[in-house]
């Protein structure tokens, strides 16, 4: 089943895709630097993928299936083995009596199919498919969580009640180290912890919660930014999975009256991810909170974020800057670390060094010099940032503003040609600047260092599986104008054009929410996405501050120079269809 490179180009002609003149130019660069024509021919935007394997089911005369939507039954599907189905991008879909049809990528990995009609004894049909079907089918050989538990507890419980049945002597409470260490190695526990730890990628979990109650062990995961009950598991396994993850997170096994904080890696051909682990003594054990850090994600532009308009350029204008201060306000959880990496990023050159100082470090990022605050030993950020001052930097980032001595020293910083990246905890990005005058700023610093204030929320995306338009009934826009000035906003809508400027009032605005499908657990979200504030301090804004005027006048200013407030921009994400009003909504609420 190999398709000749003069073949594909005679029917790439046949079908007019492309003028003579760069289709030749695609095969002649191919045979010069040994690279595949279809990598070619995708890359100049020649064909798209789906259409490439289309033609080519075409001309070898077999099926082109899409898969994206279909459930296959265990049985079908584990003909072909998880591993050899991942590598070789190949998967099982129908079988009827003898014939068993696959799914594949590349039609010329006859050795693939050969295997497969030894291991299994059947006839093979190949077929073409595209790599989201190849995809959406490898996510089903992951079992339920419900079910794959209930297995390993079933199959594999008599071993886990003999290890924590192993010293009930006088101290039963605490075992020793030694039966510590011998139960987190047990196998039973190490299937269990691997299978949560392997769902919760697959979810896509921000964070893994393990919650010891009175008579079992609860286990939730943040999806999406909000927790979800995964899995309650016999509260007899909870020694075992502690230790397991002690051991994981090279912690110590017999401390159980203090909290610890440790880290892991998983890596494997798919994922490398980072687990920042927090274990808290509670009255039935120990909670612990794993946060779930995607190494192996390249990192976000600004734009993915959710930034974009005039807020992206002023962003973007600023952080070129030699010197001066940009902050990023937020509650807990809104996205602020995200932004300042991405910043980082961009900044990211040979000719630039930057410095950091964080607690704690979430990722690692090449080419930055990055601190850990250790308070115990006497590192914080105010004494982590005079040290960093002596570093020689071009940038500086400090985790977080959270004292006088630290804002003074970033002022400082900002002052002496540093460009200082921050955070700080306020509502808004005018609440910031009468914040730093609480914490001893002087206004006049602040004015002259401060260049660009972002404040930010995380709002779900809509599901674009299950996105359906909708308008606002009249009694859902009477409710909003009890709170919100609608004209106001609409006039927003227009001054950013997403939408057409002859819309007079709300019921004539199209909104979009998710019903629910497979594709996002029937929840009509999947993702998040950032919604912004962003205030560019401009000679106005700075005589305000020197005043030392309330947020609100600065807010009252800002608005006049054009700044989209943060419920502006969740409106016009709603608007555009990438989120819901209940989302703006339920982040904006103070």
């Amino acid at each position: 089943m190999k398709i000749e490179s003069r073949q594909l180009k005679e029917f790439l002609l046949d079908a007019d895709i492309a003028s003579e003149k760069r289709i030749e130019a695609c095969f002649k660069e191919a045979k010069k630097t040994g690279k595949k024509p279809d990598d070619i021919l995708i890359n100049k935007k020649i064909i798209s993928q789906k259409d490439l394997i289309k033609l080519k089911a075409y001309i070898l005369g077999i099926p082109f299936v899409d898969l994206k939507k279909t459930t296959i039954s265990e049985n079908v599907l584990k003909i072909i083995p998880e591993p050899l189905a991942r590598k070789h991008n190949i998967v099982a879909f129908r079988k009827t009596g003898n014939d068993l049809e696959v799914a594949m990528l590349d039609p010329e990995d006859l050795q693939t199919i050969e295997f497969i009609k030894k291991k299994s004894g059947l006839k093979i049909s190949p077929c073409l498919t595209n790599q989201e079907s190849i995809k959406f089918i490898l996510k089903q050989y992951q079992k339920s969580l419900e079910a794959e538990f209930g297995e390993i507890i079933k199959d594999d419980i008599s071993g886990t009640e003999k290890l924590t049945k192993t010293k009930t002597r006088a101290k039963k409470e605490s075992e020793s180290d030694k039966d510590l260490k011998k139960m987190a190695e047990d196998l039973p526990i190490i299937k269990i912890v691997d299978t949560f730890l392997k769902h919760a990628i697959l979810e896509k979990a921000s964070d893994i919660h393990i919650e010891p109650q009175e008579k079992d062990i609860i286990v939730r995961y943040r999806i999406d930014g909000l927790l979800h009950d995964a899995m309650n598991l016999p509260k007899k396994v909870l020694p075992g999975i502690v230790a397991r993850i002690k051991v994981l997170s090279n912690l110590r096994l017999d401390e159980h009256r203090l909290p610890q904080d440790g880290r892991f890696k998983i890596e494997t051909e798919d994922y490398k991810i980072s687990f920042r682990i927090s274990v808290l003594p509670v009255f039935d054990g120990e909670k612990i909170v794993m946060r779930l850090l995607d190494e192996s994600s390249k990192g976000l532009t600004l734009e993915a974020l959710g930034l974009d308009g005039k807020a992206l350029e002023i962003i973007q204008e600023n952080i070129r800057k030699p010197n001066g201060m940009i902050l990023i306000t937020g509650p807990t959880g809104s996205g602020k670390t995200s932004t300042l990496y991405s910043v980082m990023d961009i900044l990211n050159t040979p000719e630039i060094n930057i410095n950091t100082i964080e607690d704690p470090i979430e990722y690692r990022m090449p080419r930055i010099n990055q601190t850990q605050v250790k308070p115990k030993i006497g590192l914080t950020f105010a004494s982590g940032l005079r040290t960093l001052l002596r570093q020689d930097p071009d940038v500086i980032m400090v985790g977080e503003i959270r004292d006088e001595e630290t804002a003074t020293l970033a002022i400082h910083a900002a002052l002496t040609g540093h460009l200082v990246l921050s955070t700080l905890h306020t509502n808004s990005a005018a609440g910031t600047l009468p914040r730093l005058l609480d914490m001893g700023v002087e206004s006049y610093l602040v004015a002259s260092t401060v260049k660009v204030l972002i404040a930010q929320r995380l709002v779900r995306q809509i599901c674009p599986d299950c996105r359906e338009k909708y308008k606002l009934s009249q009694e859902e826009i009477k409710d909003l104008s009890k709170t919100f000035n609608l004209e106001k906003i609409l006039d927003a809508f227009k001054s950013q054009k997403v939408i057409d400027p002859k819309i007079k009032n709300w019921s004539e605005l199209d909104f979009f929410k998710g019903k629910g499908c497979e594709h996002c657990r029937q929840k009509g979200y999947k993702g998040r996405i950032g919604i912004f504030e962003v205030l560019e301090i401009t000679d106005n804004i700075a005589s305000l501050i020197n005043k030392e005027s309330d947020s609100d006048i600065i807010n009252q200013e800002a608005a006049k120079e054009g700044m989209v407030s943060i419920l502006q921009d969740g409106f016009i994400k709603a608007v555009k269809g990438i989120t819901t009003i209940e989302e703006v909504l339920r982040v904006t609420r103070e």
